[in-house]
């Protein structure tokens, strides 16, 4: 079974690593030294990164990267950069002819074996 509110949130969850580059280039915008802020954008990330992994904490590069006075960009600024549809490019049209052309022929051609009827909705 799909479970969308999992998927979100593992994606939320990862959206700020994937973001970095889009977040530096906003602040770069507001005046920001790119070499500066590429530099810090890896520190914060390796920081938020060791959060995750050995800490267990969620992912807080968006608080480090507001409290950090060389992006000059608040949390407001950052979470707008965390639409999510920005990154993950053609995944859902290709889950979409994934399920109808091959997932669902399977799933109707075997359907007595199966017992039942079913049928996947993204």
């Amino acid at each position: 079974m799909v479970y969308p509110k999992v998927i979100e949130k593992r994606l939320m969850s990862e959206l700020p690593f994937m973001a970095t580059e889009n977040i530096m280039m906003d602040a770069v915008k507001a005046g920001g030294d790119r070499q500066e802020l590429h530099e810090r954008i890896r520190e914060l990330s390796m920081e938020a990164g060791r959060n995750v992994k050995e800490k267990g904490l969620d992912n807080n590069l968006l608080e480090l990267i507001a409290a950090d006075p060389a992006f000059g960009l608040d949390e407001e600024a950052l979470k707008a950069a965390m639409d999510p549809a920005k990154y993950v490019g053609r995944a859902p049209l290709q889950v979409e002819a994934f399920l109808k052309n091959v997932i669902n022929p399977v799933l109707e051609e075997n359907k007595e074996v199966l017992g039942m009827t079913a049928e996947i909705h993204v």
